[in-house]
């Protein structure tokens, strides 16, 4: 059975850091494009990072490059998402997503949501003073 379980979500100030962790069990995670996107309340759920099957290339939206970092661990079947000098408006429920094969237009679709075949159930992050 293909699962993904996301953990690491938290309330903290703005300013401060987060790990997320994305666990899959029945696929290895390494075979997979994986994403990880995010719904805040009242808005379309959106793209944050994805790090591609070929070569762990990583990809960031704009508002997220310089202070979020996305990992695999092969070993442990576990992609990251490190959180940095977090701002109110990075508040929303996180989830990963993996894909075994996007294609070779990875690099401009991995923020697609119907892209993703398999989700998590997501996990809170709040930001607030």
């Amino acid at each position: 059975q293909v699962q993904l379980v996301e953990s690491g979500g938290g309330s903290v100030q703005p300013g401060g850091s987060l790990t997320l962790s994305c666990r899959a069990s029945g696929f290895t995670l390494d075979d997979y494009e994986i994403g990880w996107f995010r719904q805040a309340p009242g808005k379309e759920r959106e793209g944050v990072s994805s790090i591609s099957r070929a070569d762990d290339t990583t990809y960031y939206r704009d508002s997220v490059k310089g202070r979020f970092t996305i990992s695999r661990d092969n070993a442990k079947n576990t992609v990251y998402l490190q959180m940095s000098n977090l701002r109110p408006e990075d508040t929303a429920v996180y989830y990963c997503a993996a894909n075994q094969f996007i294609g070779p237009n990875f690099p401009v679709l991995w923020h697609i949501v119907d892209l993703y075949d398999y989700w998590g159930q997501g996990t809170q992050v709040t930001v607030s003073s």
